[in-house]
This record gives C-alpha cells, structure tokens and sequence, in this order.
C-alpha cells in the first residue's frame, strides 16, 4: 500500500517525506515545475542547485537512460542499489529541472529500498530538511513546516542519518576515472573495489 499511495501522489503532482535508505528524503515529480517548485519552497532551496533523480530499481533507471555506455552502465549494475549518488554524463539533458546550470550532468539515485520497490516512476529527490539544515535521521527530526506542506508522508523508523555518498562517474566511460564528490554512507574503499579495474 505503501508503494502505490507513493507513486499515486507523485503523478499527482504532490510531494512526499519518505524514509530513504540514508537520511529522510522529499521527493515528487521530476518533470513537473510546479511540483519542483514546491519541493524546493518547502526546503528554502535555492532554484538552481541541482537535486538528484531516484528510480527504484536499477532496471529502470537504465532504460530511462539508454546513451549511457556500456562500461558505464556496467558499473551502475554493480553499484546500486546503495545509499550513494552518481553523478553521470547528460548528454541528452534529461530531467533539466533536476540538473540545476549543468544540464550535461545528472544525479542518479538507486536506493535500498524494499518497501518502495514497486515504484514505477522516478521522482526528483532531496533531503527532507530545511536548506543547509541538519539531515533528518527520524521523522520527528523533518522540520514541521516541511510535514505539513507535504501531501503525504511516510514514517519509516530511524535511518541510518548518513547522506549518500556522491561519486562523480562522467569521466568513467572514458577513462575509467572516478572520485568521490561527498562522503557519506558507502566508504569510498568499497565503491573502488567495485570499480577497480
């Protein structure tokens, strides 16, 4: 039930507190500006800081992007699902309202979440805290303002509290090159295992 109240209010145009597998998340739409627009006035979020696109399983978020290489898209594969975002080459400028001034570059998430497996559709996702502000490890710890504009929300115990750990890959398919932007829940030991040629 949980996953289809999700999906339902994201193709609504609504906006949704949810427990990711790092730290409490907003997610809606990604294509809709109004209901951007929202996600990032209920934060106080600047409009041209970029925010990350979440899909929930890996299948989809490769058929979503088919001009990722094969060596790229190989490593996604790997990697996700993890608490981690991947910052990818953009070369069709998909999603833009989530790409902030750098529309050749996208965010992409693949969280670990079971409960939230069947959602068919992306979501633009940020942190479910004010901008700037602590991350939210329980629902209790989303400022209230932000609980109250939302058209749903999701309790899901306590998190981990972590952000996802940010690994730039554009250079990946290439070069093989990678770094990590942002540490966080993943160490980056256990990202270059994985990637290491």
């Amino acid at each position: 039930m949980t996953a289809r109240s999700f999906e339902n209010t994201i193709i609504g145009g609504g906006v949704v507190v949810f427990p990711a597998d790092t730290v409490y998340g907003l997610a809606c739409a990604p294509e809709s500006s109004p209901a951007v627009h929202r996600l990032y006035s209920l934060k106080g979020r600047p409009p041209d800081k970029p925010a990350a696109v979440m899909f929930f399983s890996v299948s989809r978020a490769l058929d979503a992007l088919p001009e990722l290489g094969p060596r790229t898209r190989s490593a996604l594969e790997r990697l996700l699902p993890a608490g981690m975002t991947l910052l990818l080459p953009n070369p069709e400028r998909r999603f833009p309202l989530a790409c902030g001034p750098d529309p050749e570059t996208l965010g992409l998430r693949v969280p670990a979440l079971p409960a939230l497996a069947d959602v068919s559709v992306p979501v633009l996702q940020s942190s479910a805290n004010l901008s700037g502000g602590a991350d939210a490890r329980r629902l209790d710890d989303v400022p209230e303002p932000i609980r109250a504009g939302a058209d749903l929300v999701i309790d899901g115990g306590e998190l981990p509290g972590t952000p996802s750990t940010v690994v730039d890959l554009r250079g990946y398919e290439d070069s093989g090159a990678w770094s990590v932007v942002r540490t966080g829940l993943v160490a980056a030991e256990a990202i270059g295992t994985v990637l290491a040629p």
